[in-house]
């Protein structure tokens, strides 16, 4: 993979995202109520989220509904506008190429930008819980670095390889008012959201007016 260890600025810890994973996903989601999806279209899914300023109870039922919606949808990351909550947080239940899970919380993500030279694309095909039954194939560097903040304000460095490195990008995204489809040429976002129109999504979504 690319390099790890280089990027890893001095004082900084990366989360421990790999224990207690099904303990620690199962109360969030517990907790929690699922809320319908919204889909591409909706406006507040196509501009950047509000910053998380206060880190309270409001926002750690947010996240506990998150977790809650996620995993009725059966997602592997979620971000807050997908439930039509103009926040910078997003979750993730996601495994890596080797299989192993990873479950947490970001608020406020910023991706560390990659020095060119150490970036290795994979060419895997993405989609999104917001473009319900579509997929294409989007080339994304296969490590991601996201710093933040977790539910209690506290500072955070999430690392990723593969398909997890895929999520933290994706999510980010999301929270800056990028879908994956807008990275696509035209006329792969035409063809995803052709196959969105014909397909009927397995969650409930929120319809667009």
């Amino acid at each position: 993979m690319t390099q790890q260890g280089t990027d890893q600025r001095e004082g900084d810890e990366f989360v421990v995202d790999t224990e207690d994973c099904e303990a620690r996903e199962t109360a969030y989601r517990e907790r929690g109520t699922v809320r319908p999806i919204t889909v591409v279209g909706n406006p507040v899914l196509h501009r950047e989220c509000k910053d998380v300023t206060e880190f309270d109870d409001d926002l750690a039922r947010l996240v506990d509904d998150m977790f809650a919606s996620q995993r009725a949808a059966q997602g592997v990351g979620l971000a807050a506008n997908q439930i039509g909550v103009d926040l910078k947080v997003f979750v993730y239940d996601c495994p890596d190429d080797d299989g192993v899970r990873h479950v947490g919380v970001v608020c406020n993500p910023v991706l560390d930008e990659l020095p060119a030279a150490s970036r290795v694309l994979d060419d895997s095909n993405e989609g999104c819980l917001s473009v319900p039954t579509a997929y294409a194939e989007l080339p994304r560097p296969d490590y991601a670095v996201v710093r933040g903040q977790d539910a209690q304000g506290n500072p955070i460095a999430v690392r990723g390889t593969g398909y997890f490195a895929r999520c933290l990008q994706h999510e980010t995204d999301h929270l800056y008012g990028y879908l994956y489809i807008d990275r696509l040429s035209k006329r792969d976002r035409k063809d995803a959201l052709r196959q969105m129109a014909e397909g009927t999504p397995r969650y409930e979504t929120v319809p667009n007016d």
